[in-house]
């Protein structure tokens, strides 16, 4: 008890000291690894249960909002391919010029193992990737079903790779797993009986880690993959997005213990850290590569940068291959502890640029060459909102409400929102919505040349993204009135002090709506 005293206390303290520096938590947690290996505390048994377990959770919440028909798309297939492609090259003219350098822990390596290190070295975390599209409620959106589609692909390539190099083969038992198809069926009905309480939070652990992860590991298959699956398969439920936000909590604190064991990997030598530096420094040609090669597949620059700066960062799939390959003794077993330094280097990097990303792929897009709308992919061409009055942002249930609230004053009102699932869906209910992020500056220029809108009301989730959508609306010099809802008495403060005339806090707002209408009520009995 005493070290999980310690352990709980130093993950503690290293995530506080990460916030008052103005980083995420996660690096913090990282940091806190490092320092209980470097200090000798005793290990923790628990620690890696727990962060497998945060990990099948995440995935099992990827697939929850995931459409695989996206896997076919060029934009994804293509952009995994040639990246991983390139990153292997660029990993060999890495190790090349350490060679030269006379780095002798790369120079005794052949050829074939510095290869193997580029591959692992291609993968981006899937772990940190989704963590920064949930931050920013962006995982519906194109640039972060593009992103997602690509961690998919990378790992397929990589259960691949581990299945075919330990010579296991799965068993002829994993054919059966075709059944899970119309199992889904099944379980999807008694999904429906279950309310929205506990039950259904049980229900999402229970098919992540039995269908999923165990099952898949019974017939000789990746359990996380599994985990994914399961969430695929379960995906079209009307409920999907309620029980990934009811896992959401038990993952982001499960997912601490997955930062913290990478830290306890431990250092390496003078000469790995140099190594995992390297690394690390040749991260922005990752990135740069990932920019390009979608800027090709016809995403406007904006979605091609802001899915590159998150997808830029080195992976835990990375530790993986290289622990199975130092098993099996192509590598050193030296290289386990330089790679897990590297993601966690790369990790504090991708994290401190990824906190301001929105307004890091806004500058960089504002200076590249302007694209023609009309060839870019459909989804990604701006749009004309035309000659509404008042717009709401975020068509979840506070939209929706405010929406159909406008729209019985009489004012001409359009919907955005960036999820298309709910976009068919409200379309399909006779509303007027569009998809579109609203914090990409070419639909607010769009907005702004409309001339017309009068209201917009910021109803979307994540807060980062209703003060971005309000600078973008202030920018394109919108003079119209502001409405806005926050959770918290800060982000409520934050948007007056922005200038938003009127913000909603849903927390006590709904509790004074509720009392409102009993008293309502109540005089005219």
């Amino acid at each position: 008890m005493t070290t999980a005293a310690i352990y709980l206390v130093t993950a503690f303290a290293a995530g506080l000291v990460a916030i008052a520096v103005r980083l995420p938590p996660l690096v913090g947690f990282l940091a806190a690894g490092f320092v209980l290996h470097g200090t000798g505390v005793e290990p923790l048994p628990v620690i890696e249960p727990l962060a497998d377990l945060g990990v099948t959770l995440l995935l099992f919440g990827i697939g929850l909002k995931f459409d695989v028909r996206t896997l076919i798309r060029p934009e994804i297939w293509f952009t995994a391919v040639s990246h991983m492609a390139l990153s292997v090259g660029l990993a060999l003219g890495g190790f090349g010029l350490l060679v030269a350098a006379g780095v002798s822990m790369v120079a005794r390596e052949s050829f074939a193992s510095l290869a193997l290190l580029g591959f692992a070295l291609s993968f981006s975390s899937t772990v940190f990737v989704v963590k920064v599209l949930d931050e920013r409620s962006d995982a519906t959106t194109l640039y972060g079903r593009v992103a997602i589609g690509v961690l998919v692909m990378q790992d397929l390539a990589a259960v691949a790779f581990i299945t075919s190099s330990t010579g296991e083969v799965p068993s002829p038992w994993a054919f059966g797993l075709v059944l899970l198809l119309p199992a889904a069926w099944v379980m999807r009905r008694i999904w429906s009986r279950l309310g929205h309480g506990e039950m259904q939070a049980l229900f999402g652990v229970l098919m992540a880690l039995v269908p999923g992860y165990w099952l898949f590991e019974t017939v000789g298959l990746k359990g996380d993959l599994g985990a994914l699956v399961m969430g695929i398969l379960l995906a079209s439920h009307p409920a999907a997005n309620e029980l990934s936000q009811t896992l959401w909590n038990l993952k982001e604190l499960l997912l601490v213990g997955f930062f913290v064991s990478i830290g306890l990997e431990g250092l390496p030598s003078l000469e790995g850290i140099l190594v995992a530096v390297l690394l690390v420094v040749l991260l922005p040609l990752q990135g740069i590569a990932y920019a390009v090669i979608l800027s090709l597949m016809r995403l406007r620059h904006r979605n091609s940068v802001l899915a590159a700066l998150a997808l830029t960062n080195y992976s835990e799939f990375g530790l993986i291959v290289v622990s199975l390959s130092a098993g099996i003794g192509w590598l050193d077993d030296q290289w386990l502890v330089v790679l897990a330094l590297a993601v966690a280097l790369s990790f504090l990097v991708s994290a401190a640029v990824n906190r301001r990303g929105i307004d890091v792929a806004s500058w960089i897009s504002d200076r590249l060459p302007e694209q023609d709308p009309e060839q870019l992919l459909p989804a990604d061409r701006p749009i004309d909102v035309g000659d509404v009055r008042a717009l709401v942002l975020g068509m979840g249930r506070v939209g929706r409400t405010a929406y159909q609230r406008l729209e019985e004053k009489g004012l001409p009102v359009l919907g955005v929102e960036h999820n298309q699932a709910r976009v068919d869906e409200l379309v399909a209910a006779g509303l007027s919505v569009v998809r579109a992020d609203a914090t990409d500056r070419d639909f607010w220029l769009r907005v702004g040349r409309a001339g017309e809108v009068h209201v917009a009301v910021l109803a979307m989730p994540f807060h980062g993204s209703n003060l971005e959508a309000y600078e973008m609306l202030r920018a394109c010099r919108f003079h119209g009135r502001v409405a806005a809802v926050a959770r918290y008495d800060e982000e409520v403060d934050e948007l007056q002090r922005l200038g938003a005339e009127s913000v909603f806090q849903l927390y006590s707002g709904a509790g004074t709506a509720l009392a409102d209408t009993v008293l309502e009520e109540e005089d005219s009995a």
